[in-house]
């Protein structure tokens, strides 16, 4: 997370973070590295924990309330009933994530103003990133990922994702030997029709079969070619005219070459060090 946080420039001096905590298990681990990092970190940040309870019958907030409360977080609750908006809107084989995201993200951003924040930490981790390249490639014809930090439209809003390096497998080591008290996802988790399910099912199949591959697709991520891309916009905005060989005959990478190191230890692990 560290590396991350260097490598985007995610903290400054004086920063504010909404930590949006879901009840799950990797926002449980952004918010728990958060305060701890805040404690011994070179530069001043304090964190706040913010859960959206969205009107899920029988929703357990209180789990996290008390967890929130004991370890003298500071934490706020807010109530908005999207789920009669998302069951309302999307039909029951559809899936629901969309729609609940997004307004999930909108009031995140309005209560970051409202509190004074000047960041928002969503707990995607390196798993979500290579997924949502791997959706975006087969079902939108995009070369895109996860921005591991952006700013909102109006402009007033900068979302980081702390853990986009961070193997999925290993916070859910952490969030086991924290013993966190996960709250399920009763809406978009109970569905099984997912295209997200299915393409994370495809890249455990595929690191099962080649170790690594996960790491690698987050090494490309890192490790860009324009040259070798089709986008004649980005050819333009480079100014480039032609590509050139990288060593083969016919400019391809070796499969058995080792990924390219693209989490170096940043200045703020050498401070914390």
């Amino acid at each position: 997370m560290g590396r991350a946080i260097t490598d985007f420039d995610m903290i400054a001096d004086g920063d504010r973070i909404l930590c949006a905590v879901s009840g799950g298990k990797d926002s449980y681990a952004m918010h728990a590295l958060l305060v701890d990092l805040a404690r011994r970190a070179p530069v001043g940040f304090s964190v706040i924990a913010v859960n959206i309870d969205q009107g899920h019958p029988g929703y357990p907030g209180h789990l996290l309330t008390d967890y929130m409360a004991a370890g003298g977080h500071e934490f706020r609750m807010i109530s908005e009933d999207t789920y009669s908006i998302v069951t309302e809107k999307i039909p029951e084989n559809k899936t629901y994530c969309s729609l609940c995201s997004r307004l999930r993200r909108g009031i995140l951003y309005r209560i970051a103003r409202e509190l004074g924040c000047s960041k928002i930490a969503l707990g995607h981790h390196r798993d979500d990133a290579v997924t949502t390249l791997l959706l975006n490639l087969i079902f939108a014809g995009q070369l895109k990922s996860m921005p591991p930090k952006l700013i909102s439209d109006a402009g007033d809003n900068v979302v980081i994702r702390p853990l986009i390096y961070c193997a999925e497998a290993e916070l859910a080591a952490f969030a086991a030997e924290e013993r966190f008290p996960i709250i399920p996802c009763d809406l978009c988790g109970s569905q099984d029709n997912l295209q997200r399910k299915a393409v994370s099912r495809l890249l455990a199949e595929l690191d099962a079969r080649h170790p690594g591959a996960r790491q690698n697709m987050l090494a490309a991520l890192g490790n860009v070619r324009p040259s070798h891309l089709f986008d004649t916009g980005l050819w333009k905005r480079l100014g480039l005219e032609v590509a050139r060989e990288e060593g083969g005959a016919r400019g391809e990478a070796s499969v058995d070459a080792p990924a390219p190191d693209v989490l170096p230890v940043g200045n703020l692990l050498r401070n914390l060090a």
